[in-house]
């Protein structure tokens, strides 16, 4: 029995060692080392260039409003009129302590300046009255500044009684009507009296995956397509980046600023966004047909010294029928361009 077993063993070794010998015709293709440009499609909103919320910054009951949702307003513009008797009253009182500090003011610094041309005769005024009108000029200078601070503030808060538009745009929302009373304390429901977005420049924004981020070319050129209006195709260009990744999804978000004169497009609206890349310097490009993808691993096949090795790699950018790969591969290696799993490890090449 133990010989039967022997004879078995003896004739099934060369066999095994045949198959491993056993010469495959393959089509070869060396790796390449160089940057490959390819683009991809993310999702991307679009929102307003500039957007304000606009509430109340004193108490004050609404006298006018000169705009509505849709108005299109100018920067300057008066939008809404409030009404608070009591900040036109201390305006107007702390106007007339201005004005009387300022005329003390001139009166002690001109009684000063006589005192101090009469001094200049010897015996004519003491030092101490000198001293004592110079005195009497510097303290009514302090209480004149005083009084200048004091009307320079209720002349802001008087200000603010008339509120304009910071900036070109349309009045998204309003939330008031004439007589209401509104202030800093009496929000409701924490809405804004106005809400003012600008629509002829809108902003573009996306998040790009990290492998990707750094692949953006700076100020490239980026189109892209709106699902609300099918068929048309617009473009921008890359002008901010995050500079770093959110912690939460290991993105970074970028921006593209969209021209939109004839406000077309609006802010909200969901895109699609080619984005190109420039591929990294450090890449290795084989054809796309050379990467073999299975449930357990992604490889490369190498031939070297005439017989084939599985090489571990993981896939950048695609472009057309190349593929960009990142493993322990070299520039100059030859891989098999129709790579399958059919295709073992250590099979003779001639």
């Amino acid at each position: 029995m133990a010989s039967a077993v022997a004879a078995c063993n003896s004739a099934a070794a060369p066999e095994k060692k045949k198959k491993k010998n056993v010469e495959t015709s393959l089509e070869l293709a060396k790796v390449v080392q160089r940057p490959l440009g390819g683009s991809i499609r993310l999702p991307a909103s679009l929102a307003a260039y500039q957007k304000v919320s606009i509430y109340p910054r004193i108490n004050g009951f609404v006298q006018k409003i000169m705009v509505d949702r849709g108005s299109k307003v100018k920067k300057g513009q008066v939008l809404l009129v409030l009404e608070a008797p009591e900040v036109t009253q201390q305006y107007y009182a702390a106007q007339s302590k201005y004005i009387q500090a300022t005329a003390m003011f001139a009166s002690s610094k001109d009684n000063y300046e006589r005192t101090l041309a009469t001094s200049a005769e010897p015996g004519t005024i003491s030092p101490h009255d000198l001293e004592l009108s110079r005195a009497r000029m510097l303290a009514d200078s302090a209480l004149m500044n005083s009084e200048k601070a004091t009307f320079k503030a209720q002349e802001v808060n008087l200000s603010y009684l008339t509120v304009t538009a910071p900036f070109d745009g349309v009045i998204t929302e309003r939330n008031i009507h004439p007589g209401a009373l509104v202030g800093p304390d009496t929000k409701v429901d924490d809405k804004p009296m106005l809400l003012l977005e600008q629509e002829d420049k809108l902003r573009l924004v996306l998040q790009v995956p990290e492998m990707y981020s750094a692949q953006l070319a700076e100020s490239a050129t980026v189109s892209f397509e709106v699902n609300a209006l099918r068929g048309k195709t617009f473009t921008g260009k890359i002008t901010r980046q995050a500079g770093t990744l959110n912690d939460r999804y290991r993105s970074e978000a970028v921006e593209i600023d969209v021209e939109n004169p004839d406000r077309v497009l609006k802010a909200g609206m969901y895109a699609e966004v080619v984005l190109p890349l420039k591929g990294s310097a450090q890449a290795l490009l084989v054809p796309s047909s050379a990467v073999v993808t299975s449930t357990e691993r992604k490889y490369v096949i190498v031939v070297k010294d005439h017989y084939t090795h599985w090489v571990d790699v993981e896939e950048g950018n695609h472009h057309n029928d190349s593929t960009e790969v990142f493993g322990q591969l070299h520039a100059g290696d030859k891989v098999v361009m129709q790579a399958n799993d059919e295709i073992k490890e250590g099979i003779k090449v001639p």
